[in-house]
């Protein structure tokens, strides 16, 4: 085995990475100096284990305390809203939400709605960002400009003009009011999404698409055979966001969907707030929740995959 000697080129190279690894370690609140003391090190742990315990709290305590409610009897939450249980586990109040409340008809209602949000919203945003990104038009830049202006824009400030827009489309002069497509358009218009995909979209190889076009690929073709393979993470990460937040939407579908038999449970269960028992409401709300943070854990892997990764493309 070959060493080096003190002094030469590589030793001292070594020296110098040895040197600014140390002062990398030093580079925090806390030295390593002072870790080694039991005192610091007692503290150091305590705050974690104090800042972990208020993260677990504040992120699953409001689910855990929705399961109890919704497994517990209407004078339970109301007399004693942190008691577990004191009058017994009423796991049949699931069930009853489902029924007496129709949460079935309601969640039905809500895939719809975020089913077709998510294919729109894909459709509009891939081939929006596909065409500043890689096709690049003449008008692109002032495109680009545009859409991230959109960025700027308050929802509230929009809602009015769009809420018209829906009563009377114009140049069609049709009514988009209780149908599906209501909600489903103004999801896909989205300019986060376009911008996040666009985003991923630059940071993909030019020789790709170069080498498509000397095979004669054409734009339709570059799409489904590079760009799109290519751009799960992404797509990924776009499309648990959509889902969410359609699934979680209020005040929009409140406007557009008047009719009850088409309101997605977001809308329904606050309309029967007033009519219903404070147990069988916490259980639909339970039902309404679980769903969305049931997608979150298991695709959560691709999404945190996919969040990485669009933040730290090149812009």
């Amino acid at each position: 085995m070959s060493t080096t000697r003190p002094g030469t080129p590589l030793a001292v190279l070594a020296a110098r990475r040895r040197r600014a690894a140390t002062e990398t370690r030093e580079r925090t609140a806390i030295s390593d100096a002072d870790l080694r003391r039991p005192v610091v090190r007692f503290w150091m742990r305590l705050t974690e284990v104090l800042v972990g315990i208020g993260l677990v709290v504040a992120g699953a305590g409001p689910i855990l305390w929705l399961a109890k409610a919704a497994t517990s009897t209407t004078q339970d939450s109301l007399r004693d809203p942190f008691g577990l249980w004191p009058s017994g586990f009423q796991l049949q109040n699931l069930p009853d939400a489902w029924n007496r409340l129709q949460i079935g008809t309601a969640m039905v209602n809500t895939v719809w709605v975020a089913l077709g949000s998510w294919v729109i919203t894909l459709f509009v945003c891939v081939t929006g960002a596909y065409v500043l990104s890689i096709l690049r038009p003449r008008w692109g830049r002032l495109l680009s400009a545009l859409v991230l202006s959109a960025l700027f824009i308050p929802g509230v400030v929009s809602l009015v003009p769009l809420y018209l827009t829906v009563l009377d489309l114009p140049l069609l002069g049709a009514s988009l009011q209780n149908t599906y497509w209501a909600v489903w358009l103004p999801a896909a218009a989205n300019a986060f999404n376009v911008v996040i995909i666009k985003r991923f979209f630059d940071a993909l190889p030019g020789e790709l698409f170069e080498a498509a076009r000397i095979d004669g690929a054409g734009p339709w073709r570059m799409l489904g055979s590079i760009v799109l393979p290519l751009s799960r993470p992404i797509l990924g990460v776009v499309s648990l966001l959509t889902v969410v937040a359609a699934w979680k939407e209020f005040l929009w579908p409140l406007l557009v969907l008047t009719d009850p038999a088409l309101q997605p449970v977001s809308v329904a269960l606050p309309r029967l707030a007033n009519t219903s028992e404070v147990s069988l409401l916490m259980a639909g709300l339970f039902i309404a929740v679980l769903i969305p943070v049931v997608l979150f854990l298991v695709f959560q892997k691709q999404f945190l995959r996919g969040v990485g990764m669009s933040s730290g493309i090149k812009g």
